[in-house]
């Protein structure tokens, strides 16, 4: 563990970020340039140097707005490191548990967002296979970046992984298998939006007596049920995301993102049409109160300038509004 102001080369600890199975991330400042860096320290530093220059070299593959970025790796001090993006912002994981359930346009950008970075992990041979809310970062300007795509296998030949690696209730129940495809990172894209629309997991963590309900989709309830303002194409392209069989799921990223794209574009037409019908009630809103306010100061100038007329109630003849005695009968009023 890092302390904050230890130094290492150029790089001066800020703070410390998160920790998890693979390594600790820690805000850093790059003194030469003075700008702030992430830092991602593995646990294991026993490993050969090529063992080590695995991750990077796989996270220099990948090059998209939406995937946290590495800038180099290096050693210092006997300690070796990776050096990536900063991104200043929130994760997925702390805006679901403070806002509870998002609203449907929201979580398709979001979701749209994260099928984009794993669609080109995916073209690149990259599965994540550890696809979750705390690995998806939201930047202060909106933009939406995944991390940890270091835990992942690079397939050099093979499409399919033979380690165990995921968090277990994100994980497709293949994975609890041993198997890892690309497919796997979809299920966990889909666990990841039924969280966002309804503020909860699908299913508690699968138990090994119940993995069996997992493979067959008895744990699994359309968030629909959880949230009534999820539409039936929405609740329906997640529970194809998260079906059980892989011949039912999507089959790649870019079909899921082409879905992803006709159900944002919808709901965003339709937010824009309640936006405009709003904007147009409360305009005729506005309009009909300023006539109602028109009319009665009309009325009050009216009864100001008009009074009511008066008459004698003993001989009937029409006196000034303010007699007080008749002047033809000379009664009193």
């Amino acid at each position: 563990m890092l302390l904050q102001g230890h130094k290492l080369g150029k790089y001066t600890i800020i703070e410390t970020l998160g920790s998890g199975g693979f390594g600790t991330v820690y805000r850093a400042l790059d003194t030469w340039i003075n700008k702030d860096v992430a830092l991602k320290v593995p646990h294991r530093q026993n490993l050969n140097f090529s063992e080590l220059l695995r991750e990077p070299r796989l996270l220099a593959a990948l090059d998209h707005p939406n995937v946290v970025s590495i800038t180099t790796a290096e050693k210092q001090e006997n300690l070796f490191f990776i050096v990536m993006e900063y991104i200043k912002g929130e994760t997925l994981e702390n805006i679901i548990a403070k806002d509870g359930t998002l609203d449907a346009t929201i979580a398709l950008d979001y979701a749209y967002q994260i099928c984009e970075a794993v669609e080109h992990a995916h073209q690149q041979g990259v599965i994540h296979r550890d696809l979750r809310p705390p690995n998806v970062l939201i930047a202060d300007s909106g933009i939406l970046k995944v991390a940890d795509f270091g835990t992942s296998r690079f397939l050099e030949i093979a499409a399919q992984g033979t380690t165990l690696i995921g968090s277990p209730p994100y994980m497709a129940p293949e994975q609890f298998e041993g198997k890892t495809v690309f497919a796997s990172d979809l299920y966990s894209l889909g666990v990841t939006m039924y969280q966002m629309l309804t503020g909860v997991l699908p299913y508690d963590t699968p138990t090994p007596s119940n993995l069996n309900k997992l493979m067959s989709g008895e744990l699994v309830k359309p968030p629909g049920l959880h949230n009534p303002l999820v539409s039936k194409s929405l609740d329906e392209l997640i529970m194809k995301a998260m079906s059980p069989s892989l011949s039912n799921r999507y089959q790649n990223a870019t079909e899921l993102l082409s879905d992803l794209r006709t159900l944002r574009t919808r709901s965003s037409r339709k937010r824009r049409t309640n936006q405009r019908t709003i904007k147009k009630t409360k305009k005729n809103s506005e309009v009909s109160d300023k006539s109602d306010n028109s009319t009665d100061r009309v009325k009050k100038l009216d009864s100001l300038d008009t009074p009511s007329a008066r008459f004698c109630w003993q001989c009937n003849k029409p006196l000034h509004a303010r007699a007080g005695e008749c002047p033809f009968c000379g009664e009193i009023q």
